[in-house]
């Protein structure tokens, strides 16, 4: 392992440029082999329905893969082309949260190390060695760590995220609290908590729904005992944090795969909050907001919404289950009928019978007379992790479970 100690110079991060004409082009080549589906472009080409059998199949007008995650899974297998075996490779966690195409990248030679490396994990490492950073970033002490060895570092954080850290450092310089909305045990939000507290003395606490912002607000207002708001929010505040002194000054981010209109009412409620408590006079020195929720994020979200507007039978959105853009889609379609969330399509065991991710229960269950016999539509939209052949693979294994072959659909 590289000396660290800080009497001994220290090397320097190496760089490397990966967008190289004769390296992506053998990436892009291999990329299409692996997740691109031609029936899914197919289909979207012609209006995004395709029917036979009595089965009709609808398409979200947008689904799976977005701009953030094709590039990091470029930029990934850009790294094993630039450097190949036995050079090693290492990876922080799961490039995006999709198992099969981590496995994809697992088949590479990759190694995992944990999102967040022990001293063991970085032991293992030297200046020759090169470390990919995934699409929801790093903390920035991991970050500092991988420089100070002098390890290559591939960073394929997403341009969204970076987004809001840049936010969430400019709260920290004017001493105003970050409220993030998001989930604090999520590699994006501490990643994101990390940027708070990481040039000075800022502070955070991460609310995860409009109950704990309810908290929040409460407490902004009446105050209340502190050490019981704190043990509420065990986890999900800075070091030092105090709310009594932390929260006269707010500023509100995101994780940026939540719920576009759930960020919004977090925002509404906190400045409800502070104009109650310090005057609408005084709210530009109590309160910050900027929208940082993703585009595609976003796009997604209103795709779905504009598919559930149709007479569906069914919904079924397909992703990694620990995916939490693909988790609040699946929460869309479960308000309005029947969602099935699987992550790939051997989970539609027959028509009888499906094993499906419940959110409520976090763990997969089994569900019997899942799909209806006769003429029937089900929607079909996935998580911006998602490869386009599993969408492909669901397709097909819909009709095959109506005996249609994939000739026939082929065909149409």
């Amino acid at each position: 392992m590289t000396n660290l100690a800080g009497d001994n110079p220290q090397p320097t991060p190496q760089k490397v440029n990966l967008r190289r004409p004769d390296i992506m082009d053998q990436v892009q080549a291999q990329v299409v082999e692996h997740y691109r589906s031609e029936l899914v472009e197919r289909i979207r080409a012609t209006g995004g329905m395709v029917s036979a059998g009595g089965l009709t199949i609808k398409l979200a007008q947008e689904f799976g893969f977005c701009y953030g995650v094709e590039r990091a899974i470029d930029l990934a297998y850009a790294a094993r082309k630039a450097f190949p075996e036995p050079r090693k490779i290492y990876l922080l966690g799961e490039i995006i949260h999709n198992p099969e195409v981590n496995d994809q990248i697992r088949n590479l030679g990759i190694i995992t190390l944990s999102p967040r490396p022990t001293s063991d994990d970085l032991a293992r490492l030297n200046a020759n060695d090169v470390v990919i950073i995934p699409a929801f970033g790093t903390e920035v002490s991991t970050r500092r760590q991988l420089e100070a060895m002098g390890c290559v570092t591939v960073d394929t954080t997403c341009g969204d995220v970076m987004t809001v850290w840049k936010r969430v450092r400019q709260y920290s310089k004017e001493a105003v609290t970050s409220i993030i909305h998001g989930k604090a045990k999520h590699e994006e939000t501490k990643a994101t908590t990390s940027q708070a507290t990481a040039y000075g003395s800022g502070h955070y606490l991460v609310v995860f729904n409009l109950e704990e912002t309810d908290l929040v607000c409460r407490y902004i207002l009446t105050g209340g005992d502190k050490d019981e708001f704190l043990e509420r929010f065990k986890g999900a505040y800075s070091s030092g944090f105090d709310p009594d002194q932390h929260l006269r000054a707010v500023g509100v981010a995101n994780q940026t795969t939540m719920l576009r209109g759930e960020t919004e009412e977090v925002q509404h409620r906190l400045r409800s909050a502070m104009t109650e408590r310090f005057g609408a006079a005084e709210l530009p020195e109590h309160f910050r907001y900027f929208d940082t929720i993703c585009g595609a994020t976003q796009d997604r979200q209103d795709a779905l919404e504009k598919l559930l507007r149709n007479q569906l039978e069914l919904l079924i959105v397909i992703g990694g289950y620990n995916s939490s853009n693909t988790s609040h889609l699946a929460e869309m379609g479960a308000a309005k009928l029947p969602t099935y969330f699987i992550k790939n399509a051997a989970k539609m065991v027959s028509d009888k019978l499906i094993v499906h991710f419940e959110l409520h229960l976090r763990q997969e269950v089994e569900s019997s007379d899942w799909l209806p016999p006769g003429d029937i539509t089900v929607g079909i939209t996935a998580g911006a992790s998602c490869p386009n052949n599993l969408i492909e693979d669901t397709i097909r294994r819909l009709f095959e479970l109506r005996n249609i072959s994939v000739q026939t659909l082929l065909a149409h």
